[in-house]
């Protein structure tokens, strides 16, 4: 599930497949239907077969990789938002100087930060990339500083997502949206995470048993 909140609070919640057809949302390629958990997958995903003239190496590569699987850890299949997100989130408000909102960003080695009003309700999204558009830096000092506050850059309205949300909806939305991360949002409309496109690779690399596509 997914929502989508502004200034003016939120203006969404529904599925993906509602979501993409919000005229005017970060202009982003459409999505493709994708399927509800446990449906089939689409003709989009196409199953590639060997024909019977292998040398068998495939086959043995399956075998070790099926061992594999029954020796692994018993670590729980990753598949919802909640498993991967980033709980201590760097947040920022509307009316931060671009100048402050870039050193805390660089700071901390983060890529973007979600934005919150007075209230502590999310209404925007602000990049490095965002915040480059408006500064020049010189090494560690900033310089020509062409738009004052984090309102002026920020995306918003933002999409964000539910701690109980398909990884792989997740993934589809970051790569439609061309956006690095994504906050996290329950049902009380409180921050409670971002989840990332470094957050999702890293999984990729550190699960063995890939069980984040389970």
């Amino acid at each position: 599930m997914f929502s989508v909140y502004g200034v003016t609070g939120q203006s969404f919640r529904g599925s993906l497949e509602k979501m993409v057809a919000i005229p005017g949302l970060i202009a982003a390629r459409r999505s493709r239907g994708i399927n509800q958990d446990g449906e089939e997958r689409g003709p989009e995903m196409r199953v590639f077969r060997r024909d019977n003239h292998d040398d068998g190496q495939y086959h043995k590569a399956a075998q070790a990789y099926r061992q594999m699987l029954r020796t692994s850890t018993e670590r729980e299949p990753i598949l919802h938002a909640y498993q991967l997100m980033s709980r201590d989130v760097l947040t920022l408000r509307p009316d931060t100087r671009v100048d402050d909102a870039w050193r805390q960003l660089a700071a901390r080695g983060l890529g973007q930060a979600p934005v919150l009003d007075k209230t502590l309700k999310l209404v925007g999204l602000v990049s490095v990339q965002d915040l480059l558009m408006v500064i020049n830096v010189e090494g560690d000092t900033v310089r020509d500083i062409l738009s004052r506050s984090v309102a002026d850059v920020m995306i918003s309205p933002v999409v964000s997502t539910d701690p109980i949300t398909d990884i792989r909806r997740v993934a589809r939305v970051l790569l439609d949206y061309q956006l690095s991360g994504l906050p996290v949002v329950n049902e009380q409309a409180e921050l409670v995470g971002i989840l990332t496109r470094s957050d999702i690779l890293r999984a990729l690399v550190n699960d063995p048993p890939l069980s984040l596509w389970a």
